[in-house]
């Protein structure tokens, strides 16, 4: 009996340690897997430097991610084509993407509207030096004109949209995004150049004094803050209250002001029906065969 009550005794400890150890290893595994799925990647395309677009956005997504249960890490690339493959991939868990980016991204990988800015139609302009003799597109026929990149929506595909529609000639360089544009058209080094009216406002005002728009696109519905579907929908609902909710604060709305954007609303793929409707296509075709 004693012997019994020994072999029990030895055999019940090495087992209760083991499930001990099986606990601690699981918790220690969820707790892993919590915490790297906190930690989402926000991806911005890159309309300005990397550089000054961190320092413009890193404020307002320390303010998204304060009390939440996540955190957003800001993320960009060096110029909105490797945007656009990165986006392809999926690798962004939230980006802000233009329109005709989020058309095309909706699909694949199956990115879905978070939010949007409230009341706002996005136009694109075309900005030449102050002393250009230029008064009207039709002015800078046959001129070499700059864009971020054949599929900046409102900074190059409507503005170049509209110059074919009015059969209007351009040679057409692509220079990586909206500050180079603009830097470009005030060093004369292009006759224009495309942009949108938040960036130019942005936009150092050593460049931009230097600078007029010429001419200003219809407008569409704005950028998008997108969420991949592997983001969860608890995360992705509690993102989207945080947004809306942001201009209710006097810090808040502060955040939003210094990015030159208005208050956010709750948005779904629907509300980009307007710029579906426009029959784009793939943007790695382009619309002109005089591109650099």
């Amino acid at each position: 009996m004693k012997i019994s009550q020994c072999l029990n005794t030895y055999l019940f400890y090495p087992i209760v340690l083991f499930f001990l150890w099986c606990f601690t290893t699981q918790a220690a595994d969820t707790k892993h897997t919590v915490t790297e799925l906190s930690t989402l990647t926000f991806g911005v395309v890159p309309q300005q430097a990397a550089s000054m677009l961190a320092r413009k956005w890193s404020p307002l997504l320390a303010a998204l991610s304060q009390n939440a249960n996540y955190q957003l890490h800001f993320a960009t690339a060096p110029d909105i084509p490797t945007f656009e493959k990165r986006l392809a991939k999926g690798e962004y868990d939230i980006a802000y993407m233009n329109p005709y980016h989020f058309t095309v991204f909706n699909e694949s990988p199956g990115y879905q509207a978070l939010v949007k800015e409230k009341g706002k139609k996005i136009k694109g302009i075309i900005v030449v030096q102050k002393i250009s003799t230029a008064q009207s597109l039709s002015d800078l026929n046959g001129e070499l004109l700059a864009f971020p990149a054949r599929a900046a929506f409102a900074a190059s595909v409507l503005p170049r949209a509209n110059l074919k529609i009015k059969g209007i000639d351009n040679q057409i360089k692509y220079v990586g995004s909206h500050d180079s544009v603009y830097l470009a058209v005030a060093q004369g080094l292009v006759a224009g150049g495309g942009g949108v009216k938040r960036t130019f406002k942005t936009m150092d005002k050593e460049v931009t004094s230097q600078l007029r728009v010429l001419w200003v696109t219809p407008g569409y519905t704005p950028h998008a803050v997108a969420i991949h579907p592997r983001v969860s929908l608890a995360i992705k609902e509690e993102l989207t209250e945080k947004f809306t909710q942001l201009s209710s604060t006097q810090a808040g709305a502060a955040l939003l002001e210094g990015l030159g954007f208005k208050p956010f609303e709750a948005a779904t793929s629907r509300d980009w029906d307007d710029v579906r409707a426009l029959g784009l296509g793939d943007f790695s075709k382009p619309l002109e065969n005089n591109e650099e």
